[in-house]
């Protein structure tokens, strides 16, 4: 039977033989370049069956090569098997990058075409650079996926909500306030903003456009006189359009932006490369000076204000409840594990977070993944694809939930049962790699890049290492992945010069993965907040708001020095203090054994 993946992929090169086209580039992205997408823009989904983010997919007459980051790579070989394309490595020696594979297979006199509503500004020209001096023909005005996804889902047009001044902290007026003031400083005239968390952050507007990050459709322009909300009026009920009146903001329809930028008066505008599309700056016309920059919404939410900070402190709270709840009732027996598969347990934790209060939806798709399937970092179980759990080896768990508080995100390693001493070992590894970050004190100014190497070298120590990055900031009732903050050990733009300050949220996640044996994430939120000031400045240490016991059952104890040993009996107590309260007794029990001192 043949693959349906190999047909479309036939399908695709047939419509690349009919325009003309010799090389076809296919993005993981939407016109707003979020991280996750909408059923209805998962083109490279429908082109190979790689489900994955952070992709690209280049399709040419003999070839079609699919790029995955570390995190995917078990994942896209499983999903993308005889589809007719093949996986590409990203980061491995040897493994040509996406711009010098199409150096490699451009000629002269052939076309390259792409979606310009689906690749950013800046790849745009990266592509352009990759190709100049070969006689290419460069067309960013073809969607050949749409022409053969007959049944590609409608774009999600959920109905959108107002976040009350209780849950932002900081009005709709003051941010728009904040932003112009910027824009005064920069001398632009205007700014055009797709971000979808960031127009959620502005407009203190929430929505469900996309499964697990309550954002909607939309587009903003900004003037010192106007802003404009480009939106799905549907989308809008009378008490969200009596919001925006009220605050003087304008609605037009969501695709309207298209054809009302050329018609702006603004000559200079400020942009984000890396996430405004090229279609957009295209329509915006060529007399337009860019001021280009990162989005200064970024900047302005990554710095969580004093309600947002405390409302994401009840928000963990609520979650470690629930979690709390969970690993009682695996640890215990409550959950008969010999009966349970991962996609059951997920199930559990599901309904257990759903109890919390103000609960809206997972802030992700649960990461169930027993024995070798945690190898893959970003395994999803399905009703389809599961794995049986047995009471041996880890369980590793890694989930979260968004409130009207916030959002949370949590990784917890679960002994199911007997272990190897290699298996504790590098438990503890992973352990020490997170405890020896969030025990960092450094000075104002430092970025979260340069702090990476605190829980890598951990492993380095040991000749080991892990393909992703250490953690990642966390977005306000928005999406769970949010820059520019990331503790990452390779430059990346914002997050190499964004330095760490107060009131900044960002994961601590070290792993350690065995490709066909197993898995092991420890993951944590940490708090940026004052430490002293010296002669040489502001110093800033971590504080842990995530607040669920490490399973004592994976340490090897002997490994720990005395400092991590005291790190993690303060923060056990403290979990201990704080969520036995609020369990059964027999859960509080179970928690006070869970948090002893060791």
């Amino acid at each position: 039977m043949e693959n349906i993946y190999a047909k479309h992929l036939a399908g695709i090169r047939e419509e690349m033989r009919e325009e003309g086209i010799d090389i076809y580039l296919i993005p993981h992205s939407d016109e707003h370049n979020s991280e996750y997408v909408g059923d209805a823009d998962h083109d490279i989904a429908f082109a190979c069956g790689f489900t994955g983010e952070n992709t690209t997919v280049v399709i040419t007459k003999d070839e079609s090569r699919v790029w995955a980051d570390g995190r995917y790579f078990l994942q896209a070989e499983h999903e993308i098997e005889g589809s007719g394309t093949d996986l590409m490595k990203m980061g491995v020696d040897g493994v040509p990058t996406v711009n010098e594979y199409l150096k490699s297979v451009a000629f002269d006199g052939a076309v390259f075409a792409y979606n310009g509503r689906k690749v950013t500004l800046s790849l745009a020209r990266e592509y352009e650079k990759a190709l100049k001096g070969k006689g290419v023909t460069i067309r960013p005005d073809f969607d050949l996926v749409s022409r053969l996804w007959a049944d590609r889902p409608a774009k999600s047009c959920q109905p959108v909500w107002v976040l009350e001044d209780r849950f932002s902290g900081v009005s709709v007026d003051e941010k728009i306030s904040a932003v112009r003031e910027h824009m005064k400083e920069e001398g632009a005239d205007g700014f055009l903003l797709s971000n979808l968390t960031d127009i959620a952050w502005l407009m203190n507007l929430r929505g469900n456009d996309i499964e697990c990050t309550p954002v909607f459709y939309s587009y903003v322009w900004i003037t010192q006189d106007v802003a404009i909300l480009y939106v799905q009026l549907k989308e809008l009920d009378p008490e969200v359009e009596k919001y925006l009146s009220d605050h003087h903001i304008i609605v037009k329809p969501y695709n309207e932006i298209y054809s009302n930028l050329g018609s702006f008066t603004a000559k200079t505008v400020a942009v984000d490369p890396e996430i405004v599309n090229a279609e957009l700056i295209e329509k915006l016309g060529a007399d337009v000076t860019l001021i280009e920059e990162p989005n200064v919404t970024e900047r302005m939410k990554a710095v969580k204000n004093p309600v947002e900070v405390e409302n994401t402190k009840k928000a963990h709270v609520i979650d470690a409840v629930a979690m709390c709840k969970f690993i009682y009732q695996l640890k215990t027996g409550v959950i008969d594990v010999e009966n349970e598969d991962e996609y059951s347990v997920a199930e559990i934790l599901y309904s257990l977070r759903e109890q919390g209060e103000d609960y809206i939806e997972p802030s992700f798709g649960t990461i169930a993944a027993y024995g070798p399937n945690a190898a893959m970092m970003h395994y999803a179980p399905t009703k389809e694809k599961k794995s049986p759990l047995h009471r041996v080896g880890f369980l590793l768990v890694d989930s979260g939930g968004t409130y009207k508080w916030g959002t949370t995100d949590i990784t917890r390693t679960i002994v199911l049962g007997p272990i190897s001493d290699h298996q504790k070992r590098d438990f503890t590894l992973v352990l020490k790699a997170a405890m020896r970050l969030k025990m960092a004190k450094f000075p104002g100014g430092t970025t979260a890049q340069i702090l990476d190497v605190l829980s890598r070298g951990i492993m380095w120590d040991y000749g080991l290492d892990y393909r992703c990055g250490t953690g990642h900031g966390v977005g306000h009732i928005l999406s769970v992945h949010e820059g520019p903050n990331a503790f990452r050990p390779k430059i990346n733009s914002m997050s190499a010069v964004f330095p760490l300050t107060a009131d900044v949220i960002t994961t601590d996640e070290p792993g350690l993965y065995y490709d066909g044996e197993y898995g092991i994430r420890t993951e944590n939120e940490l708090l940026c907040v004052e430490d002293e000031k010296t002669e040489y400045g502001q110093f800033y240490h971590f504080e842990n708001i995530t607040l669920v016991p490490i399973d004592l059952d994976g340490i090897d104890v002997s490994m720990l020095t005395e400092d991590e040993r005291k790190e993690l009996n303060t923060y056990h107590a403290r979990v201990y203090e704080t969520i036995a309260p609020k369990l059964t007794a027999n859960e509080a029990k179970w928690l006070k054994e869970a948090t002893k001192a060791i």
